[in-house]
């Protein structure tokens, strides 16, 4: 009897099939560029500093803003900065997609990941919820190896099974600190591979500028919606900080492509956990806030494994790659 592949595995593996190839293609396109290698590691690292600054500042609102103001302004200040930008140039092409439910589908998943990260900010700590978000790459491999068998080492499974075990240290559930809400990070973990999965699939076939166009209105036409139950009179120093923060977000998505057309991916990835770092450093600043000796031991578990899993990752690859080519 013929095993029959379920659709949501067709669906995942050929999202992934993509995603190899977009890859492929960014890699190739990359190595035709001038390489300058220190700019692009520049370039991350100032990226991943305002990532960290924009989660402080959404922890530092988040006191006062309702989350639903506070993610309409986000929403509604990408799509104006994006149509602003591109539709002088694209026009009404700029509109136009093959695949308008998976565009709004990728719109609601980074609606619930940014809402899972809002309300994770509102309980947690910056650099605890930044260095569980960094188990998304570990989540989508393990999401491949169970729904579609894919040949996974055993040095990526101690890796991942390491990285999960620092998700625990940090949250240490049954702790004398713990509370449900502490597992908001793991589900913004979720959306988010949901997400970063949907968006292999619109790689191919529609426009980078399209795609994050749609997903900010998607996002903004939805909150407005909810908004008139989520307002809130705010003072001036209040609605700086919302714009102050669209400008650092839009800031760092610039300062990351900018890298990465500069640089190889596989020489920046070990780059992004810096992020932690900075996040730790800003959470003191700001927040007074010092990790204990568990959510420091965790928070570097997360960081090693999540590094050496994308090096391990990236060799395969290329031997794979290398075998394939000498058959």
């Amino acid at each position: 009897m013929m095993h029959r592949t379920s659709a949501p595995c067709r669906v995942l593996a050929r999202a992934r099939a993509q995603t190899n190839r977009a890859s492929r293609i960014f890699e190739s396109t990359t190595l035709n560029r001038p390489q300058h290698p220190l700019h692009g590691i520049a370039f991350l690292i100032a990226a991943v500093a305002f990532f960290a600054a924009f989660d402080t500042l959404t922890k530092y609102i988040s006191t006062t803003v309702p989350v639903v103001m506070a993610l309409w302004f986000r929403y509604l200040f990408q799509m104006v900065a994006t149509g602003a930008t591109l539709l002088p140039s694209r026009g009404r092409s700029l509109l136009r997609t093959r695949r308008p439910w998976l565009q709004v589908a990728r719109g609601l998943l980074l609606l619930l990941t940014s809402l899972f990260s809002f309300l994770s900010l509102q309980r947690m700590p910056v650099g605890e919820v930044t260095a569980i978000v960094m188990l998304t790459p570990l989540l989508i491999t393990l999401v491949a190896a169970v729904s579609l068998g894919e040949q996974v080492s055993a040095t990526r499974w101690i890796f991942m099974a390491g990285g999960f075990g620092g998700a625990l240290m940090v949250i240490r559930p049954g702790g004398a600190a713990f509370d449900w809400g502490m597992l908001l990070p793991l589900a913004m973990v979720a959306a988010n591979a949901a997400f970063q999965v949907v968006t292999s699939r619109l790689a191919s076939v529609d426009e980078a500028g399209t795609t994050q166009f749609y997903t900010g209105a998607v996002g903004a036409l939805l909150l407005t919606c909810l908004l008139p139950f989520g307002w809130q009179a705010l003072g001036g120093k209040w609605w700086w900080l919302l714009i102050l923060i669209g400008i650092v977000s839009s800031s760092g998505h610039a300062l990351l492509i900018m890298a990465y057309t500069r640089a190889p991916v596989a020489m920046l990835t070990p780059y992004l956990y810096m992020q932690i770092g900075f996040a730790m450093i800003a959470g003191w600043l700001v927040f007074s806030h010092v990790p204990d000796v568990w959510s420091v031991a965790g928070i570097a578990t997360i960081a090693m494994c999540g590094a050496a899993g994308t090096w391990a990752t990236a060799r395969e690859r290329r031997m794979a790659t290398l075998a394939s080519v000498d058959m």
